[in-house]
């Protein structure tokens, strides 16, 4: 562990073979796992739980306390899992007495000015590109994508697999599997690429296909779409992902997308 010209209070539980950059600040009740790099003039407050063989680069706050106002100096933590970087200045507060920590999960990819707020739930393997800002509460599952400069309002739930454009304003919950983008922020198509990259076949991504446009394209509200996929669609570990995302919703789900210009459904 090197500490040239950086602070590390004595109740932090750091790993041996961890590596501290100079000017690096690092408060009490602090937890650091094995293999972890703290770039140069990070600060990590109290309450931060890091995992094993993490980086977090210059200029990060991990672990200060809401930007709520309703925070009344209880305990809580910002936790971040194993394998995960985190760029340039990204910012992650800790929890509040609502669910007590904000977690970012493993092997997950936070680039520069990231923001993620008090009590987010952040999957595994999530990328969140330079400037996304996530609002308290939100939940971002597994494999998201979330482009440049996203804005997410608070307690929105952003599906597994998903793709959003950069720019996206996102005050409704993105169901799992697809693309979304423009301005309301609509449902631009199964989110194939991805899914291909992450070993889905053909077969499960016609399945998926095919519930979304049933969902979207034949002029069913969600309610008669959901009853009819549930009814007549084949049961497979993503349609009912899909059906539990959407039954549990409590924002509601983007639409999808009018083209007056030549009267598609997207």
């Amino acid at each position: 562990m090197n500490q040239p010209l950086s602070f590390v209070h004595k109740d932090a539980q750091i790993a041996q073979n961890v590596v501290i950059e100079p000017f690096v600040t690092i408060a009490k009740n602090v937890i650091i796992g094995e293999g972890t790099w703290i770039g140069p003039n990070v600060t990590i407050m109290e309450g931060s739980i890091i995992g094993k063989n993490c980086k977090i680069f210059p200029g990060s706050v991990i672990g200060a306390i809401p930007q709520d106002l309703k925070f009344n100096g209880e305990k809580t933590t910002a936790e971040i899992g194993d394998n995960t970087v985190v760029r340039e200045c990204v910012t992650i507060n800790r929890g509040t007495a609502a669910k007590g920590r904000t977690i970012v999960g493993s092997n997950c990819l936070l680039m520069a000015y990231v923001h993620v707020a008090h009590d987010c739930e952040v999957g595994n393997n999530v990328i969140l590109v330079n400037g996304a800002t996530l609002g308290g509460e939100v939940r971002v599952d597994d494999f998201a994508i979330i482009s440049a400069n996203s804005l997410i309002h608070q307690f929105c739930h952003i599906g597994a697999h998903t793709m959003l454009a950069g720019n996206s304003l996102v005050d409704k919950d993105v169901p799992p599997f697809i693309k979304a983008a423009r301005y309301p922020l609509s449902y631009a198509g199964v989110n194939s690429i991805g899914l291909r990259r992450r070993n889905f076949c053909n077969e499960k991504i016609n399945q998926i296909q095919d519930i979304y446009r049933h969902l979207y394209n034949k002029g069913m509200n969600v309610s008669q779409a959901l009853a009819y996929i549930e009814a007549e669609l084949p049961a497979t570990k993503e349609r009912d992902e899909i059906i539990l995302f959407i039954k549990n919703s409590k924002r509601g789900i983007i639409k999808g997308y009018f083209d007056k210009t030549d009267s598609t459904l997207f």
